[in-house]
């Protein structure tokens, strides 16, 4: 959970997973999004990657990144876990 965490709390990184979720970007195409270096992107990209939130898939000469939904439903079901029972109350 700490690296999903790390991960979020960048502006950044935050920005390039609401682009992909709407579809699978390069990361040419998500360099485009900003006005950061491709090494600066790439950075994000690996952090990203790292805690599981994008996953990418080599098409011909491209590599595509894309959200890995099923890390955020595992998020989403931690976070309400916290939720306490007002049932009786």
């Amino acid at each position: 959970m700490q690296s999903i965490f790390k991960a979020l709390a960048d502006p950044v990184r935050r920005e390039i997973l609401e682009y992909l979720k709407n579809s699978s970007m390069t990361a040419g195409e998500i360099c485009k999004k900003f006005s950061l270096s491709d090494a600066t992107v790439s950075y994000h990209l690996s952090i990203l990657k790292k805690a599981g939130l994008i996953r990418e898939t080599k098409y011909k000469n491209f590599i595509y990144y894309e959200l890995n939904t099923s890390v955020f439903e595992e998020l989403i079901v931690w976070i309400k876990s916290f939720g306490g029972n007002t049932h009786g109350k």
